[in-house]
């Protein structure tokens, strides 16, 4: 197990690599960029102070270099005016539209967003695990045939469309402002009991918007999963023998249904987060989602690239967990490649 879980982190190393030199390739394929475009903003206005400057970060940081020398220098094996800078180092570059390091931009709203994206799948797991198992164990049942209708109603409604709704409904009916991840006093604030609890208060609104598509889908595997499992001889076999129904059910059949969502940890953490972009722009949430459209659309390379590579790190870590869980979970999986018998 060990030799296994050295030799996978071992392999993450290229992996990340790889997906960087793809991010940055892609994030560098549009023509110019963001100091290229201000700066010719900048010459038609006459700003040579500002253009100055423009020209002095586009030097510094390569931008005028070949794209493997930027990439070289962005990853941080190429030195640049002040030695050797980069992703390996803990040096993410500069924001150029926050005129700021990305380090300082992305500190809170990082934060915000993982609060918020693991609250998401803790929501999903906590509904969708006893509502999947209660509706494959009484299978067309009324309540089954309830649950049945609201999973096709969570996997047919959009969440951004689901928020609209929400904020209309509170601000027609109730009177309410349904916005935002926290009081606007408290925007930059350093962190207390009082910002806490404004971040608890607002915090369930996104949580139920964002997680209801992912809970409605989980339900259907789980009870689509489960109901194979419970079909199966093994369970026949145990239950003729007059083993108990919940020991039968927790024992065999519902470990084995869990493979799927053990196996889809390395999607869902990323998922959640790439999917809560639209809904965070909806609800004005101050999460990284908004920011990295921003940061896409302007051509901020260097803060784009910092969320995205943000992302890869997340789908390769949750990979390897679930890999790890995977072999816990299930005995018949071999770590060593079927060469144990």
């Amino acid at each position: 197990m060990l030799n296994y879980v050295v030799r996978r982190i071992l392999v993450m190393i290229p992996t990340l690599l790889v997906i960087s030199f793809v991010t940055f390739m892609i994030i560098k394929l549009p023509p110019g960029d963001f100091l290229s475009n201000q700066i010719a903003e900048l010459r038609s206005q006459g700003d040579t102070a500002a253009m100055e400057k423009a020209e002095f970060l586009r030097k510094h940081y390569g931008l005028d270099k070949p794209f493997l020398e930027q990439y070289a220098a962005w990853i941080g094996v190429r030195p640049t005016d002040q030695g050797y800078s980069g992703l390996i180092q803990g040096d993410f570059g500069w924001s150029f539209e926050h005129d700021l390091p990305v380090k300082e931009v992305v500190g809170d709203r990082m934060l915000m967003s993982f609060i918020l994206n693991f609250s998401v799948i803790l929501f999903t797991w906590l509904v969708a695990f006893p509502i999947g198992v209660y509706a494959a164990t009484h299978q067309y049942s009324w309540s089954d045939h309830g649950l049945t209708l609201f999973g096709y109603l969570g996997l047919a409604t959009p969440n951004f469309l689901l928020a609209l709704v929400l904020m209309y409904f509170a601000n027609v009916q109730f009177g309410l402002a349904v916005g935002g991840i926290m009081d606007a006093s408290y925007l930059g604030e350093p962190w207390s009991w009082a910002k806490a609890g404004s971040v608890l208060s607002h915090l369930w609104i996104p949580v139920i918007v964002i997680g209801t598509s992912g809970t409605a889908a989980m339900i259907r595997r789980l009870r689509a999963n489960l109901l194979d499992e419970l079909q199966k001889q093994y369970v026949v076999t145990a239950r003729a023998k007059g083993m108990p129904a919940f020991r039968l059910l927790v024992k065999y059949p519902l470990r084995m249904s869990l493979n799927p969502f053990i196996a889809d940890i390395g999607n869902l953490l990323p998922s959640v987060i790439s999917g809560s972009a639209i809904v965070s722009v909806v609800l004005s949430l101050q999460t990284e989602g908004p920011m990295l459209l921003d940061a896409l659309r302007s051509q901020d390379q260097y803060l784009a690239g910092s969320f995205l590579m943000f992302l890869a790190l997340l789908t390769v870590i949750g990979t390897f967990i679930s890999d790890l869980l995977l072999a816990v979970l299930d005995p018949r999986i071999r770590l060593s490649g079927g060469t144990q018998q």
